[in-house]
């Protein structure tokens, strides 16, 4: 018996290499997880590092409807981040690609390998914005509503980019 369809919200950054071919070559792959539909996916946005060096990052959020359990899916992401070069040399490092899953339905998870809700999403304005965009009633579990954590990243500078 097939397993049911969860929604996940994935976000992706990139700001090493041409960083909008790898953002449009992930929303390819990730299309075509098995089990999976991309049902969504933000604009685009220019954002500067935090916590990080380098150029600026490119950044989206997609939302998928998945039978993929979690760790399979951030599985999945991973292999879709190393055949992009993603290399993980030291913590916030820049990259070629970064896809993070930042919510699976309204589950808590807490484990050495996976957090969801993604630790930091509540904070980064690269996060929320383009969430806020596909999934404006989006509730962030231990959180509240999206529209509530907004207000605290206004300062945090984001620029959508044209089509």
């Amino acid at each position: 018996m097939p397993r049911s369809s969860e929604t996940a919200f994935v976000a992706l950054g990139a700001n090493l290499g041409d960083a909008r071919a790898a953002l449009d070559a992930a929303f390819v792959a990730l299309a075509r997880l098995p089990g999976t539909a991309l049902r969504a996916a933000s604009s685009i946005y220019r954002t500067a590092p935090i916590d990080s060096s380098g150029p600026d990052y490119l950044n989206a959020v997609v939302w998928l409807d998945t039978q993929l359990a979690p760790r399979a899916l951030l599985g999945a992401l991973q292999r879709i981040e190393r055949a992009h070069g993603r290399e993980r040399s030291y913590r916030n490092a820049p990259r070629t690609l970064d896809l993070d899953l930042l919510l699976y339905g309204d589950r808590r998870i807490a484990t050495r390998l996976l957090t969801v809700p993604h630790p930091r999403l509540h904070e980064r304005a690269f996060v929320l914005r383009p969430l806020a965009e596909i999934a404006p009633r989006a509730l962030i579990p231990g959180f509240g509503p999206i529209g509530g954590l907004l207000p605290r990243v206004a300062g945090q500078r984001i620029d959508k980019l044209a089509a």
